[in-house]
Formats: C-alpha cells, structure tokens, sequence
C-alpha cells in the first residue's frame, strides 16, 4: 500500500471560509468514490495553532504507485488541483507502508 499525504498551506491573506477555498474542499471531499484507486480518503482543517502547522491536509491510501499515478492523472483530482493552485502551497510525501 502506498500512503499519500498533502499538506496544504493557504496563502496569506487567505481565510478557510474564502469561497474559492470552500470550493476547493468540496471538490477534495468528493474524490472519495469517484475514483476507484482510493482505497483510504480522509481530510480536515488543521486544529494545532503551532506556527509550522499546515491549514489543511488530505490523508489517503492506494493499492500500489501505479494505483496513484492513475489517482494523479484522474481528471477529477486535477480540477481539484486547479483549484488549489489559486490560494495555497502544499507539500505532499508518498510511501509504502
């Protein structure tokens, strides 16, 4: 199994009731189903108010990597992608497990 992890950082001046953020998570939070890769999907808002917390991260598992590769490419994930790319940053870290 592969764990793909996101870690979303919005950007400044940004707030989690913007309503391109909203968009965005609705568009995340509908992934799981659309996409018969995920085998694990779960995201929320980051609850810590350390100064190196991310905002908001996505927590989810595949089969293999070409499992998440088809994830990667789906064209669901990219509009979600899209959307993202217009008011954060993120890190992501891919492993087995």
């Amino acid at each position: 199994m592969i764990r793909h992890l996101v870690l979303f950082k919005l950007n400044e001046g940004v707030e989690r009731d913007d309503p391109r953020v909203v968009k965005g998570v609705e568009a995340f939070r509908a992934l799981d189903g659309k996409i018969p890769e995920i085998r694990f999907w779960e995201l929320g808002w980051n609850i810590s108010d350390r100064p190196i917390a991310y905002d908001f991260a996505i927590n989810s598992g595949f089969e293999d990597a070409e499992a998440l590769r088809r994830y990667v490419e789906h064209p669901e994930h990219q509009a979600g992608v899209a959307l993202w790319k217009e008011f954060a940053t993120w890190v992501i870290a891919d492993y087995a497990y």
